[in-house]
């Protein structure tokens, strides 16, 4: 499955049709967008997105009008290359409803030092902004599901 990617305007992800990159606001992450090559819609950001700056992390939470389910992880750790495939399910699975994104805490140190992050695998759930729930420790998609129903106190997702 491939990655989403962000820059200063939004989501970047390729078209599963004709692989054409296409941006997705963030203020228009919950809305019904069609590529901009072959008119084929886009059901929402299906794959995980690479968190690649601080900024970046930062206008994801603020602006996404839909729930953004962080993972800070490694590439060293051995449970967190276990919830890779998993986290990956969900990203599928949530399309349209959350937005599921991948922090490399090698690589933002300062994203894992700003949220404490003492163990990883560590998920945050983060609504409106501000951070709802947080669990640590590997999980299949069943679970990581139920951790999101359970925070945003609802049955979809």
């Amino acid at each position: 499955m491939s990655t989403a990617t962000l820059d200063d305007k939004g989501v970047v992800m390729a078209c599963a049709h004709c692989g054409q990159r296409n941006r997705i606001p963030y203020e228009r992450l919950n809305q019904a967008v069609r590529c901009g090559k072959c008119k084929t819609d886009i059901p929402g950001v299906n794959a995980p997105v690479d968190v690649d700056s601080e900024d970046h992390f930062n206008s994801l939470v603020k602006l996404s009008p839909l729930p953004v389910l962080v993972d800070f992880w490694a590439p060293w750790c051995g449970p967190c290359k276990m919830v890779g495939p998993e986290f990956e399910k969900v990203a599928t699975q949530s399309a349209g409803e959350i937005i599921v994104a991948k922090v490399n805490t090698e690589a933002q140190p300062s994203l894992a030092g700003r949220f404490s992050i003492q163990s990883i695998p560590t998920l945050i759930l983060f609504q409106g902004g501000r951070e709802v729930a947080r669990t640590s420790g590997a999980r299949p998609a069943a679970g990581i599901q139920d951790f999101v129903h359970q925070s945003l106190g609802s049955a979809r997702v």
